[in-house]
């Protein structure tokens, strides 16, 4: 262990334990005492942390009134391979914001991690050069109101916000309670408490028009509803389960669909003549109809006789286009 990686272990330890024993960070850090003496007083003297020894406690402790955030511990440092890592994390991540949403926020990054590696900058620039990823799914419009919902979301605010539905060509006003930001085939969504449906929705962000924070608490959903509510049914389109979907792809198709994961719950194997049997629940469709088109005449909808009609009624329809 680095004498930086200790210091930051010894801070942490102070932070989450409040006091701890001489012979806990001995033990955990596998230092001696005097090594401990050494740290302790780098903290004091060059980090100006204001730790005490507690003798009612037995241990060492921050000190009343401390603010142990602003403690600084300069010296980072990263091994070439954890150096690699970060240039290539924060590629993608750069990669991926393909709307512009977080791009501004993750250049500083950029110049951070060249700055630490130093004479590698050349490699770090070839390897952003080398890795590319293409956003086929991902919308490009714009998404002025990103910082709003983020604020709401972390204050834990209502928002009052406009919305552009898409599906309907409709625009309505709203006021949400934000839970929780989803990034989703490359797109980002707002699940949120609607108070005007009374109920859970999910919400592209490019169609939320406007957003005006409030000072009204958000009504809380717990993690455990807001799971059932958007993780049972197939994709974006959420709410609980009330249908199961059957599907079998042809041996050449179920090549790429047996690696992919199209429900969190989903069930698959192979038949003996090398079909693939793919089942999963859902609740709405539309999302659902749209995937099973992309295989054509390589999947077939087993059931349930509902769904396998809206494919049947949507090839038809195309087929009226040629």
């Amino acid at each position: 262990m680095s004498n930086m990686e200790r210091l930051h272990r010894i801070k942490y330890m102070l932070q989450h334990r409040k006091c701890v024993p001489i012979e806990d960070f001995m033990s955990e850090l596998e230092i001696s005492k005097a090594t401990f003496k050494r740290d302790l007083e780098f903290l004091r003297s060059r980090s100006k942390a204001d730790i005490e020894y507690d003798r009612f406690l037995g241990g060492y402790k921050f000190k009343d009134g401390t603010d142990v955030n602003k403690i600084e511990l300069t010296g980072l440092w990263f091994s070439e391979k954890e150096a690699t890592a970060l240039v290539l994390m924060q590629h993608l991540l750069s990669s991926l914001d393909q709307s512009g949403l977080i791009g501004p926020h993750i250049e500083p990054l950029s110049a951070i991690i060249d700055g630490i590696l130093g004479q590698s900058e050349a490699t770090t620039k070839e390897l952003r050069k080398r890795i590319k990823v293409l956003g086929m799914g991902s919308r490009k419009n714009s998404m002025d109101n990103f910082s709003e919902i983020g604020g709401a979301l972390l204050k834990r605010n209502r928002l009052n916000i406009k919305y552009y539905a898409k599906g309907k060509n409709e625009e309505t006003e709203r006021e949400i309670s934000p839970q929780r930001l989803i990034f989703y085939r490359e797109n980002w969504y707002l699940d949120a408490y609607c108070h005007l449906r009374e109920g859970l929705r999910s919400f592209a962000v490019d169609g939320i028009r406007s957003a005006v924070p409030t000072n009204t608490k958000a009504q809380e959903i717990s993690d455990k509803d807001c799971q059932e509510h958007f993780a049972q049914s197939y994709g974006i389109f959420s709410g609980k389960a009330t249908q199961r979907a059957k599907l079998r792809f042809t041996p050449e198709h179920a090549r790429w669909v047996s690696g992919e994961n199209w429900h969190g719950q989903q069930v698959g194997s192979f038949d003996k003549e090398g079909y693939y049997n793919l089942e999963f629940d859902f609740n709405q469709d539309p999302e659902l109809v749209m995937d099973i088109l992309k295989h054509g005449s390589g999947v077939e909808v087993i059931g349930p006789v509902s769904l396998k009609n809206k494919v049947k009624a949507e090839l038809e329809k195309t087929l009226k286009n040629y």
